[in-house]
């Protein structure tokens, strides 16, 4: 296939498994245009007008044609200047690579990742929480994110990949909104009731138990395994964590566990004086699931050969 239509799977698979309503998406997806209409000519014509169309700001084809044919991928959570400059050494000793795909976005899909943290909010209104109260936290996140990236070098890797001519792209969200979808399936099949059962579930996974030889496996980092599960907030997709004062929150719907990729340490201690249960599945291997769940998505016919790097490890599932 070519690197547009790779593409263009990746957007409508990452709709499709979106844990808003495809309706929603396409409400937000026209706000967006409205937005656009608005504009002055200045700011209309630097407009990324793959927005219109491509909800997720963290998902982009960063340098390369839409007609290039891709056989060949190299997949990365991270690929920055050092994984770019292994395709081209690779390149050299002879190994055909098409694409570069960077699993973390890069370039100007990093500098408005923050944009898809409103997904969180529907994720925090299916546990319970008021609407009001998610908007007034999840803008503040969503603000304090915006003025971490914005001084940021984000170009860097883009510039390597120019020079070197390595098709270049990212699909975080798109990949990010898999995990979450294959876990509320899960939880909703297995009902585990202690922690303990969860714990279970991800030590059955593929992802996780590479990670567990690599010592990074699955922890109970507040909580006990002999806790009850109870009601469970899935933390897998919307950019990165969410509101860092929506634990009192959760607590009152009686959320009792989260289940995370990752959690900082200030949200750690929020969370920890509402004595939640909060089990780390691991931030590469939850994204190394997103990415093969996705791929598994968009390659049906196995076109793609995919060489794994940067913490990645390609594992197919048989239907």
């Amino acid at each position: 296939m070519n690197l547009g239509k790779f593409y263009k799977l990746i957007v409508e698979e990452g709709i499709k498994h979106d844990p808003r309503s495809k309706l929603k998406v396409l409400e937000y997806l026209k706000s967006v245009r409205q937005e656009y209409n608005k504009l002055p000519y200045p700011e209309k014509k630097a407009f990324d007008k793959e927005k219109l169309s491509n909800p997720y700001s963290d998902s982009r084809i960063l340098f390369g044609s839409l007609k290039k044919e891709i056989k060949t991928v190299m997949i990365g959570i991270d690929i920055e200047t050092p994984e770019l400059l292994l395709v081209d050494r690779l390149r050299e000793k002879g190994k055909s690579i098409d694409l570069a795909f960077s699993h973390h976005p890069q370039g100007y899909a990093r500098a408005e990742f923050y944009r898809v943290m409103n997904v969180l909010y529907d994720v925090l209104k299916d546990v319970g929480v008021s609407g009001v109260k998610i908007k007034k936290m999840l803008d503040e996140r969503i603000n304090e994110v915006a003025r971490k990236v914005i001084g940021g070098n984000c170009t860097r890797p883009v510039d390597a990949a120019r020079l070197l001519n390595i098709p270049y792209m990212c699909g975080h969200t798109v990949a990010d909104n898999f995990v979450y979808g294959y876990f509320y399936d899960l939880i909703k099949k297995e009902k585990p009731k202690k922690v303990s059962d969860m714990l279970d579930l991800l030590y059955g996974i593929p992802e996780y138990k590479i990670a567990m030889r690599n010592n990074q496996g699955p922890k109970v980092i507040l909580g006990k395994p002999s806790n009850k599960c109870g009601k469970v907030l899935i933390e897998m997709t919307g950019g990165t964590e969410g509101p860092k004062n929506i634990y009192k929150e959760l607590a009152k719907n009686k959320v009792t566990t989260l289940l995370s990729m990752h959690l900082s340490e200030e949200h750690f201690k929020k969370a920890k004086k509402h004595n939640l249960n909060i089990i780390i599945a691991g931030h590469i291997s939850s994204d190394t699931l997103g990415i093969n769940l996705l791929l598994d998505a968009v390659d049906k016919h196995k076109e793609l050969d995919v060489i794994g790097c940067s913490g990645f490890t390609r594992i197919r599932r048989k239907k």
